[in-house]
C-alpha cells in the first residue's frame, strides 16, 4: 500500500486538523516565548510583523544568526582570503570589520577607545598593526577613535584578535549597535571641568561589551558624556548625551554636580539632542542609559533602515511618554531640575584642541597635535608614542576634532616635546582654517561617498590660507555622503559630496553642496544650503569667497562667522560671495 495519502484524504486532515485547533484541541500549541539575551530584539522583530509590516535585511539577517555566533566562519572566510558576501559584510561590522568595495577590496576596522584615551604602548602597538596588516596609515575619527583600513580578507579575524592583544577592543563598534562612547578629550587635566568624564565612559563601554542584549539594536546609537571642559565632545549631536552641570542651592536638589540628560540627537538628520529637563546622578548614568537603549529596543522601528534612530521614536512619542516609559522601566521617577538651577556652564575654547595649554595640575601641560585631516604614518603614530611616554604621563588622548592630545608634559619638557613633534613633521600650531577642518573618509576608503572629500579638505585649506586667510576659529566640514559622517551640517561651512550634471547626457563629476551658518554647543544650529552643485576643483575658491564675503560684510573683529551667517539672509550671501568669485 502506497504511503502517500490522496488528495482527499489530504483535505480530510486538513479540515480535521484545522477543526481541532479551532475548539480548543491539544494538539494546538501556542508560539514560544522567546528566551535569551535577544529576546526583546526578537519580540520586537515578531511585534513589527504581526502589526504588517516588514522586517529589513539586515533585521532578517541578525534573526537568521546572530553575528556574534558566526566568528568561526569569518576565522574560515580569512583562512581563504575570502571577501563577504553583504548578510556577512554586515554581520563582520558587530566585530568592527567593514568591507569597503568597491572603494577598496578590503576591510576597515574601527576601534572602540573610551574618551578617546589610550596608552603610549597600545598607540604604538596600532601603528604596528596597521604597518604589518593595513595600509600603512591611522585614521583619527570624529567620534574620537582610529580606524585601520585597507585590510585583506586573510587578515581579518587576525587583525581583531590582536587588537584585543592590546587591551582595545572593536566588538560592536559598526552595525547596529552602541558605537564608541566618546568624552571630554582633556578629562582630568581640564582646569575648568566640572567632572572627569573619563571613569563615566570606561563603565559605559565596559556595561555594553559584557551584555549581548545590548546589541544588535533598530539601529547604530551614539553616546557622549561631556564634563565642561575647554574642548568640547558634541555630547548635542549624540542619541544620549551627559552633559555636565553644577546645581545651585536653594531649589529642593541638592547642590552638586549632575549630568544633564539629553536625548535623540542626530544632526545628519538636521536634530540636535532635545534638554529633557532631566538630571542624573553620575553614578546612575550607567543604569539609566541602560534603560533608554531597552526602551528602544523594544519600540524603535525594524521596518525602516532611514527612521530607525531613537530621535524618530522621540518625534512619534514626545520626550515626556519617553521619560515615562523609561521611568517605568527604572522603577522610579527621574529627577528634574528647573533651567534657574543649573549655573551657567563654562565656555569652550574652540582652539584647545591645538597646541600647549595649562592644567589643572600645577606645572603641567597638554599639547594638541594638529594632524593632516586625521592621518597618520606608522612613524608618527610611533613617535608620538614615544613623545608621550618621554616627556608626558604616558597617556594620548584622541578628539572629535581629528587630532591628538599628549598629556602630562611638565613646563620644562614642553619645548623639547614641541621640538620632537615636529621632527615628525607634525605641529602644535595650525591656522584658524586648519585647525577647524573636518573630513569623511571620502571616496578614497567609502562607497558611499560621492567626492574626495580628505584631498578636497587640504586643497581648500591650502587656497583659503592663501587667499582668504581667518583671524577668528571657524569649522570647515566636508562629508562625503548622506551619512554625514563628519557632520556637515553643524559646521561654520559644511560641504556634502554631490555628483555635478556637466551635460545633458546625464555626466556626473564629482562635487559638493555648500551650506553655512551651522554651529555646536552654545552656538548650536543647522547650517542653510547656500551654493549647489559646485565641481570639487571650484570648491577652494567658492569657500574662499565666502569667507572674504565674510571678512567684508561683518559687522566688527568680534563678529563670528556663525553670528555673520545667521544675521544675513542666505540670498544676501550668496549675493556677497558671487561678489567675491567674479573679483
Amino acid at each position: 500500500m502506497s504511503a502517500d495519502f490522496t488528495l482527499d484524504q489530504k483535505r480530510y486532515l486538513e479540515g480535521f486538523a484545522a477543526g481541532l485547533f479551532a475548539h480548543g484541541g491539544r494538539a494546538a500549541t501556542a508560539t514560544p516565548k522567546p528566551m535569551g539575551p535577544d529576546a526583546a530584539h526578537l519580540e520586537a522583530q515578531d511585534h513589527a510583523v504581526a502589526v504588517g509590516g516588514k522586517l529589513t535585511d539586515q533585521e532578517k539577517w541578525k534573526r537568521e544568526e546572530h553575528p556574534f555566533d558566526a566568528y568561526p566562519r569569518l576565522v574560515e572566510q580569512a583562512n581563504e582570503n575570502a571577501p563577504p558576501k553583504p548578510a556577512e559584510n554586515f554581520r563582520w561590522r558587530y566585530y568592527g570589520l567593514f568591507y569597503v568595495a568597491p572603494a577598496q577590496s578590503a576591510y576597515m576596522l574601527r576601534l572602540r577607545i573610551p574618551n578617546g584615551a589610550l596608552t603610549h604602548w597600545q598607540f604604538a602597538g596600532l601603528a604596528d598593526l596597521a604597518e604589518a596588516m593595513g595600509g600603512g596609515y591611522l585614521h583619527v575619527t570624529t567620534r574620537a577613535n582610529l580606524q585601520i583600513r585597507q585590510i585583506e580578507p586573510r587578515n581579518a579575524a587576525t587583525i581583531v584578535e590582536a587588537v584585543q592583544d592590546l587591551g582595545l577592543w572593536s566588538k560592536g563598534s559598526g552595525a547596529d549597535n552602541v558605537r564608541n562612547i566618546t568624552g571630554t578629550p582633556t578629562a582630568g587635566v581640564d582646569p575648568q571641568e566640572l567632572i572627569d568624564t573619563r571613569p563615566y565612559a570606561r563603565a559605559m563601554h565596559h556595561h555594553i561589551l559584557n551584555d549581548r542584549s545590548l546589541y544588535g539594536l533598530p539601529r547604530k546609537f551614539n553616546i557622549a558624556f561631556d564634563g565642561a571642559g575647554l574642548i568640547g565632545a558634541l555630547e548635542d549631536t549624540n542619541d544620549i548625551g551627559f552633559q555636565a552641570v553644577e546645581i545651585l542651592d536653594g531649589h529642593g536638589i541638592a547642590p552638586g554636580v549632575y549630568f544633564r540628560l539629553t536625548l535623540g540627537g542626530i544632526t545628519g538628520h538636521k536634530d540636535f539632542a532635545r534638554d529633557t529637563g532631566v538630571i542624573v546622578r553620575p553614578e546612575e548614568a550607567v543604569g539609566v542609559a541602560d534603560k533608554i537603549l531597552r526602551v528602544f529596543i523594544e519600540h524603535g522601528d525594524r521596518t525602516n533602515r532611514a527612521k530607525a534612530r531613537l530621535k524618530y521614536v522621540l518625534d512619534a512619542w514626545g520626550v515626556d511618554k519617553f521619560l515615562a516609559v523609561v521611568e517605568e522601566k527604572l522603577g522610579r521617577s527621574l529627577t528634574r531640575a528647573p533651567i534657574d538651577a543649573i549655573a551657567a556652564r563654562p565656555r569652550q575654547d574652540r582652539q584647545a584642541h591645538i597646541g600647549v595649554h595649562k592644567q589643572k595640575q600645577t606645572g603641567l601641560n597638554w599639547i594638541g597635535v594638529a594632524l593632516p585631516l586625521g592621518r597618520l604614518t606608522p612613524a608618527q603614530t610611533r613617535g608620538l608614542a614615544d613623545i608621550a611616554r618621554s616627556f608626558g604621563d604616558g597617556c594620548l588622548r584622541l578628539t572629535v576634532w581629528q587630532n591628538v592630545l599628549v598629556t602630562g608634559v611638565k613646563n620644562d619638557d614642553v619645548a623639547r616635546a614641541v621640538e620632537a613633534i615636529e621632527a615628525l613633521g607634525l605641529s602644535t600650531q595650525a591656522s584658524p582654517i586648519r585647525a577647524g577642518l573636518v573630513a569623511c573618509t571620502g571616496s578614497f576608503g567609502c562607497r558611499f561617498a560621492a567626492a574626495d572629500t580628505k584631498q578636497d579638505a587640504a586643497a581648500i585649506a591650502d587656497h583659503c590660507d592663501a587667499t582668504a586667510p581667518i583671524d577668528t576659529p571657524i569649522n570647515i566640514h566636508l562629508t562625503g555622503c548622506h551619512h554625514s559622517c563628519a557632520q556637515h551640517y553643524i559646521g561654520d561651512i559644511g560641504l556634502i559630496g554631490a555628483r555635478v550634471p556637466v551635460n545633458d547626457e546625464g555626466d556626473a563629476v564629482a562635487g559638493y553642496h555648500i551650506l553655512a551658518g551651522g554651529g555646536f554647543g552654545e552656538a548650536a544650529g543647522i547650517a542653510r544650503e547656500l551654493f549647489l552643485n559646485v565641481k570639487a576643483e571650484d570648491a577652494p575658491k567658492t569657500v574662499a569667497a565666502i569667507l572674504r564675503a565674510y571678512r567684508g560684510a561683518r559687522l566688527n573683529d568680534a563678529e563670528t562667522f556663525v553670528a555673520f551667517a545667521r544675521r544675513l539672509d542666505t540670498e544676501t550671501i550668496r549675493r556677497l560671495s558671487d561678489a567675491e568669485i567674479s573679483k
